[in-house]
């Protein structure tokens, strides 16, 4: 039975819209969201994309973490590649001091970005071999202090803050197996490994103190309309982001078209929707159908669903919608977090295979 139902928001600017226009819609629906009994609120670290407004990550939390009240908040993901594991574990222990027991730190491999802007953030383009590392360093920094600790995250130490892995890929999965994490699997856009990587990810788990089981969050898009019609028309601005990123042109987050096959070649249109496989697009009836069947195949604990849509108003309603589709399957009223468990081994970065 699905235990958690949350919201992966890239804070889109819209055609014509500044970031400040952005953040003001993140922070109305996070206070949406929070009013219809979602879990968590994560937004995703990028750079260099004139249509998100979510680079400086760990800012963007902080600002929705006081937009809203109970809610937890976080990132989906830091791209811990990108940064060393003092200064998130820095960023994310005020975040935690600020808005106790409310902040979530999921990490990612990827660069978020091209290798241009990679090398402009003064990282090494193999930084992301070190990941394991880099995980066991950064629980460590927000771990217990130990007595001969001479690098302390301030604020940082002892705070706990629950980390999560991310990925699209077997290696993600592996990773947090071996760690005993929850994990992210990245099927919004990249859903090829899908099942197989729940499996690895379930297979090879090694609880941990952090946590008792396996917990499973893929990520689909969900686009709801009162009609399967409506719905279909807003989820061309999903299709047209698509679009760009596969002609390398990517830019501010346009409006729906009545006539998305007069935009795309067929093939373009073969690899949009290959991508955007992971879609749930309709009516309420339709898409809580669609729910139903994603729950079936992957078993999921928690459903992270994004929702690109144009219009504000339409994207608070589609949020709606997927909560009343959710109640249908039996969804929790009150928010659900991952088990914890009381005991465990340490986080520790042993071999992970690749």
């Amino acid at each position: 039975m699905l235990k958690a139902l949350s919201v992966l928001d890239l804070v889109p600017i819209r055609k014509g819209d500044t970031p400040r226009e952005a953040f003001a819609n993140a922070a109305s629906l996070i206070r949406h969201v929070e009013s219809l009994g979602y879990t968590r609120y994560w937004v995703a670290e990028h750079h260099n994309m004139t249509g998100i407004a979510s680079a400086a990550t760990s800012v963007v939390i902080g600002h929705l973490a006081a937009a809203s009240r109970t809610i937890r908040v976080g990132s989906g993901g830091v791209m811990l590649p990108n940064h060393s594991p003092l200064v998130i574990a820095e960023q994310f222990g005020t975040l935690e001091s600020l808005f106790p027991g409310r902040i979530d730190l999921g990490l990612g491999r990827a660069p978020g970005t091209d290798m241009e802007t990679l090398y402009a953030m003064r990282r090494d383009a193999n930084s992301a071999d070190r990941f394991p590392d880099d995980i066991a360093e950064l629980a460590q920094l927000l771990g217990p202090v130990e007595s001969d600790q001479r690098v302390r995250a301030v604020p940082g130490m002892g705070t706990q803050v629950p980390l999560f892995i991310l990925g699209s890929s077997l290696y993600g999965a592996q990773v947090a197996a071996y760690f005993g994490l929850p994990y992210g699997f990245a099927s919004h856009f990249a859903p090829a490994a899908l099942d197989q990587a729940l499996t690895v990810y379930r297979s090879r788990f090694r609880p941990s103190a952090r946590l008792a089981r396996p917990w499973a969050m893929p990520c689909v898009n969900v686009i709801a309309a009162d009609t399967d019609a409506e719905a279909r028309r807003l989820f061309t601005s999903q299709q047209q982001r698509v679009l760009e990123m596969i002609r390398n042109d990517r830019g501010q987050l346009l409006p729906p078209v009545d006539d998305i096959e007069s935009l795309w070649s067929p093939s373009e249109k073969a690899q949009v929707m290959r991508m955007l496989e992971c879609s749930i697009v309709g009516s309420l009836d339709t898409i809580t159908a669609g729910l139903a069947r994603f729950i079936e195949r992957t078993g999921a604990d928690e459903i992270i669903a994004a929702g690109t849509i144009h219009d504000h108003q339409a994207r608070l309603h589609s949020y709606s919608l997927l909560a009343q589709a959710a109640r249908r399957l039996g969804l929790p009223d009150k928010p659900c977090r991952a088990p914890t468990a009381a005991e465990g081994e340490p986080l520790a970065a042993e071999a992970v295979a690749a």
